[in-house]
């Protein structure tokens, strides 16, 4: 296991479908997270808590909510280490209103932001990764074989719709 740990914290506990793809990410390149279940407006005073303690705890947060989204504003606003939001799908407005929240944070309060749902935590995983592999060269070396299967992967697929077609 990478000896760096990521936290993910997220809004309820029913964007667990969701940021469970990060985690699944996380323990596939064999970074160490830690998980918690915190709302920025119902639980507010343990938000806080959670974004001053973060420096000691975590070198990077993931931070997935719906809605108003503001909990990774929150959290950016307290701590110096990086917070990357995942917006959770939403029933009225699909996840737009959980996107924008999260986009629009004001100056000197970056939160940069992912796509709406699992590809987007996903991604958040893969940046989380990215911005340890600056000081960590094996987590660098997994992310490279990680893009290799990638390109691997669309090499296959091109090659088996060139075939149905008789293009090769």
């Amino acid at each position: 296991m990478i000896d760096k740990v990521i936290g993910i914290v997220m809004g309820s506990d029913s964007d667990l479908a969701t940021m469970k793809e990060a985690i699944s990410v996380l323990k596939e390149f064999e970074v160490n997270c830690d998980v918690n279940v915190i709302s920025a407006h119902r639980s507010p005073e343990r938000a806080h808590s959670y974004a001053v303690e973060a420096e000691r705890n975590y070198d990077v947060i993931i931070a997935g909510a719906g809605g108003a989204a503001h909990l990774a504003g929150v959290i950016a606003s307290l701590t110096p280490i990086p917070v990357i939001g995942v917006p959770m799908p939403t029933s009225g407005l699909g996840g737009l209103d959980s996107l924008l929240s999260m986009v629009q944070m004001p100056s000197g309060v970056p939160v940069p932001t992912m796509g709406i749902g699992k590809s987007g935590a996903v991604n958040a995983a893969i940046l989380a990764i990215q911005i340890l592999s600056i000081s960590d060269p094996q987590l660098r070396q997994k992310l490279a074989l990680y893009k290799k299967k990638l390109a691997d992967e669309v090499a296959k697929k091109d090659t088996a719709v060139r075939m149905e077609f008789g293009l090769l």
